[in-house]
């Protein structure tokens, strides 16, 4: 019996139609992520969200000149070039915080990969019993040696710790990005300030890792800052109980008490360092800024040039000056005689100024000296014919902030409800206690202003200085007299906010104020020390915000939360799923036939 022949296997050619039908049934759907944390959509919602906050103010500017037309069309059209270049490039603020977020969680998930196949790969019995192989593969992993034993080594560290060191990283090529030479709004090249984003990221990181201790329970705290999660817990009574009982509800209280008390004494400090220097060094703080409280206070500038006059000596009372002319014309100005700007006229003492004032023809300031109150008093007062009363004035200056303050905080807070649920506006249950929170903000806002006014003419008029008339006026009204009662005092006003609104109001400020503390030659970045602290505060405080933001949100709060939510988890946060559900559980209420809607405006400014 003969054996079989060989069966030959004739080579097939692929069936075209069967790949195209492939390639066909692929659904697009699968190539995208369904995880919301998924590094591309991280990256495109941070991306997003940073350019339209960066790219919206820079071309605002741009947008009007080419509506006003006051340059030439390639003048315009070319700025308008620089500032997409400027924000759009790989040194923009925008592309920077992306690689900064991204960046931290791509590493993080790269590094975890990298350890895990150098252990399969090592673990592997077919490379073991091939010396050869073996070998050769130790050869090669050589350079790969130092990633696989700082990836074991972060094998034993918590996920917190993973993710805080990959951040680091992440955000130090992102400050590299940002400091690097970019064009400026003139054209030219010169390294970008990142002073403020320094101090706004250090402000939020502090207060979170204070909420942090403050409300996280004492077993989360210790998970999160393990040196090693694999580490065995020894034997005996637990460490559990030498902690405090947060789930204690006094302990709670305590500690949330501690928090908005906290909140209003920083909001107090920082008030008073910004009020002192919008007063006397405006240079440090934000120029925008300075504007919208010189808006707000309607104090006109001849007033503030004169205040800092006294300060430096240049202006005093009793004596004549080169810059006299200040307030002789201010006083004009205002319906009055020339000569009650005068500082050669003027008594600096309360003693024996009633006749000086009864020649000056200025009722109602017996016994004080210094400059006379109808001059500081608002220009509303004077048509009313208030001007010569301190009270009258604080109520008209309460009055018109309020009403300045109404238009800020109405779209505060119906600008969310509009967006989340634009028909709730409509219904009494919202609609109701949003009005009632953007009356007690405006408040605030008011008392803020009116308060400062009142003390200071309580110092300088209606009480100190007629206590001690043998003290020059030059006391009063210097740096050190009127304008530090008023910083001191308007801060207080802080206590008619909400509680949940203090903490936001506080970290609006804080940075701000932090600067203005700060020597200008810090702040100007020629500091070589100053310089290098800077960079280390900013990677740092970055990176904590990026690590707390996903591993500890509840320790953020405010717009911080807010932000790092959205960027981290998009629409599927906690909070904003807990809010949802609260908003469809909440009964609705008819709507009246004779409601109204309001109207609002987009106001950024608090």
């Amino acid at each position: 019996m003969s054996a079989p022949s060989p069966r030959v296997i004739e080579p097939t050619e692929p069936d075209s139609d069967h790949s195209k039908t492939s390639w066909r049934n692929i659904n697009l759907k699968n190539l995208w992520p369904d995880d919301p944390s998924h590094p591309v959509k991280v990256a495109l919602r941070t991306y997003s969200l940073s350019l339209s906050l960066s790219l919206g103010p820079a071309l605002l500017p741009v947008a009007l000149t080419l509506v006003n037309r006051s340059s030439s069309l390639e003048t315009r059209l070319g700025s308008f070039r620089r500032v997409l270049r400027r924000e759009v490039g790989l040194t923009g603020f925008p592309f920077a915080i992306t690689v900064a977020i991204c960046g931290g969680i791509a590493l993080k998930h790269l590094l975890e990969a990298i350890g895990v196949h150098n252990v399969d790969k090592q673990d592997d019995p077919e490379v073991r019993q091939q010396p050869v192989m073996a070998s050769t593969f130790q050869r090669r992993a050589t350079a790969r040696s130092l990633a696989a034993q700082a990836c074991s080594g972060m094998s034993n560290s918590t996920p917190s710790q993973k993710a805080f060191l990959s951040n680091i990283l992440s955000s130090t090529i992102a400050l590299f990005l940002l400091q690097r030479t970019r064009l400026s709004k003139a054209g030219s090249r010169q390294p970008f300030s990142t002073v403020g984003l320094t101090l706004l990221f250090f402000c939020r990181a502090t207060d979170a890792i204070m909420q942090h201790f403050l409300f996280v329970p004492s077993a989360r705290k210790a998970d999160l800052f393990n040196i090693s999660a694999n580490r065995s817990k020894p034997a005996g009574p637990s460490t559990d109980l030498l902690l405090p009982a947060e789930d204690n509800g006094k302990t709670k209280k305590y500690h949330r008490s501690i928090a908005v008390w906290l909140d209003a004494v920083v909001f107090w400090a920082c008030s008073a360092r910004i009020m002192w220097c919008f007063f006397y060094q405006p240079h440090r703080l934000p120029p925008s800024y300075v504007k919208w409280i010189s808006s707000l206070a309607n104090v006109d500038k001849r007033l503030l040039d004169a205040l800092r006059l006294m300060r430096s000596k240049e202006w005093v009372y009793g004596h004549s000056s080169s810059h006299s002319h200040l307030l002789m014309s201010y006083a004009k100005d205002r319906g009055y005689p020339s000569s009650w700007g005068n500082p050669h006229v003027l008594p600096a003492c309360g003693t024996g100024a009633d006749m000086v004032w009864k020649a000056l023809g200025v009722p109602g300031r017996g016994g004080v000296g210094g400059l006379p109150c109808e001059l500081l008093h608002s220009r509303v007062t004077t048509r009313w014919g208030l001007d010569n009363s301190c009270l009258a004035n604080v109520g008209v200056r309460f009055s018109l902030a309020f009403i300045e303050a109404m238009a800020l905080y109405l779209p505060v807070h119906f600008l969310p409800l509009l967006f989340t649920r634009p028909s709730s506006i409509f219904q009494r249950h919202r609609a109701i206690p949003a009005l009632l929170a953007a009356i007690r903000s405006a408040t605030f806002l008011s008392t803020f202003l009116s308060s400062y006014f009142f003390a200071a003419c309580l110092t300088r008029t209606l009480v100190l200085a007629k206590l001690f008339p043998w003290i020059p006026h030059d006391v009063w009204d210097g740096p050190y007299g009127s304008i530090l009662v008023g910083s001191l005092t308007c801060g207080w006003s802080i206590l008619i906010e909400n509680t949940r609104r203090r903490g936001e109001m506080a970290l609006y400020v804080l940075p701000r104020a932090v600067k203005a503390f700060l020597p200008a030659k810090w702040t100007a970045g020629n500091h070589p020390g100053a310089r290098l602290a800077e960079r280390i505060v900013f990677v740092l405080s970055l990176a904590s915000l990026l690590t707390l933001a996903v591993h500890e949100p509840e320790s953020l709060r405010g717009l911080s939360r807010w932000t790092l939510a959205f960027v981290m988890k998009g629409s599927n946060a906690e909070f904003w799923k807990k809010r949802k559900e609260q908003i469809e559980t909440c009964p609705q209420t008819p709507i009246s036939p004779s409601s109204n809607s309001i109207s609002t405006q987009s106001v950024d400014r608090l």
